[in-house]
């Protein structure tokens, strides 16, 4: 369908440190396995995504939500005729770079940082991650990615102009993301969206009229599950129209971005990068049906009572740790103790913390402080 908008893989601009070809897997199927390798990807398994673990067993982390953004980024990509490789990496890679306890910590951490004219963003993070933290080469810091997944990893969800970010000026600001990476952000959206209405369905904090109420496009899906199955259980009808949304949603990312390219009438991948705008995109319909999911997960889940003492106690953990350590950096372990002796420890303390997984915050918490 865009096969002339895939990213041809002969033409990367390479490694940072120059490796040799391997003999059958090529650059970005090597990314790729060395993202699920890593020690920050298998951390994902015990970050939460949106509740926190001990409720249930069947809630996804935030592993479980990246091979979601997997799968979903890759159909869309093979019926685009993009290259999956590359979108499997990105997807992959997406959220290793975010600290424990969701959104919340993160918030919690870049208030932190902003209290020394700094701050935190999970993808630069990422970027962090995979360039100097992963220690598993005995030839090269980091995992020496090609270039088009780091620059990937820092534009999937937005652009930045010339000198907005210094320390991303080499991965060409101004100019757009591949379209294999501007996938990332809607597939992305797509999975939390149907993900969360599932938990929490599965929590009990709404039925699926209450969702029809406020969606229309899933009220129509709904409709259409009863009349086709009327001796289904309500559990059963949900999860039948739930299967339908995702696949309308799939569906509406291809088309949207198949018109968007359209109309756009770009030849090459190369001049994706220099439209004024994204080519991924939704279709109108889509984009509206999204917008409600998200104003309805908002407003009966995110904000909902039943999430925020679990959220104001990680928010604390954060904040009472990044100054335990902030105080004095020696209570920090090695290597991070060595390291604030030379960088600032402010941004030392952020990087340890936005590493540890949510029971590793908990545990190094009453280790300062006592139970929590």
């Amino acid at each position: 369908m865009l096969d002339r908008l895939r990213f041809p893989v002969a033409q990367s601009r390479g490694r940072q440190y120059p490796e040799p070809a391997h003999p059958y897997r090529n650059p970005f199927q090597r990314d790729r396995d060395r993202i699920v390798h890593s020690r920050a990807f298998r951390r994902l398994e015990a970050k939460m995504q949106v509740f926190a673990p001990g409720i249930s067993d069947h809630f996804r982390n935030r592993l479980t939500h990246t091979i979601e953004v997997s799968q979903i980024a890759r159909t869309a990509a093979r019926v685009l005729g993009l290259d999956e490789d590359l979108t499997e990496a990105l997807a992959l890679a997406h959220d290793i770079g975010h600290p424990p306890f969701a959104h919340a910590g993160e918030d919690e951490l870049n208030h932190q940082m902003q209290r020394y004219g700094d701050r935190f963003d999970h993808n630069l993070h990422a970027l962090r991650i995979v360039e100097n933290f992963e220690q598993r080469y005995a030839r090269f810091p980091g995992l020496n990615l090609t270039f088009e997944v780091r620059e990937g990893m820092v534009k999937h969800s937005h652009d930045f102009g010339p000198g907005e970010q210094p320390e991303l000026d080499r991965y060409l600001p101004g100019l757009r993301p591949l379209l294999e990476a501007q996938l990332i952000d809607l597939a992305d959206e797509i999975a939390y969206n149907a993900a969360d209405l599932d938990d929490a369905f599965s929590a009990g904090m709404f039925t699926a009229g209450e969702i029809a109420e406020c969606v229309p496009q899933y009220r129509a899906i709904l409709e259409a599950v009863e009349t086709q199955f009327p001796g289904a259980s309500p559990r059963e009808r949900f999860h039948e129209a739930l299967r339908q949304l995702i696949d309308a949603l799939v569906s509406g990312l291809v088309e949207g971005t198949a018109a968007n390219a359209a109309r756009a009438n770009v030849a090459d991948a190369e001049a994706v990068r220099h439209l004024p705008g994204r080519v991924a995109a939704f279709t109108e319909e889509t984009a509206a049906a999204s917008r409600a999911l998200k104003q309805f997960l908002f407003a009966g889940v995110y904000a909902a009572p039943e999430l925020a003492e679990d959220r104001r106690r990680s928010v604390s953990m954060i904040a009472e740790l990044f100054g335990f350590f902030v105080d004095d950096p020696r209570r920090l372990p090695d290597p991070y103790a060595r390291l604030a002796e030379s960088d600032p420890p402010h941004r030392v303390v952020c990087d340890y913390i936005a590493g540890m997984t949510d029971a590793f915050c908990r545990r190094t918490y009453e280790q300062a402080f006592g139970p929590a």
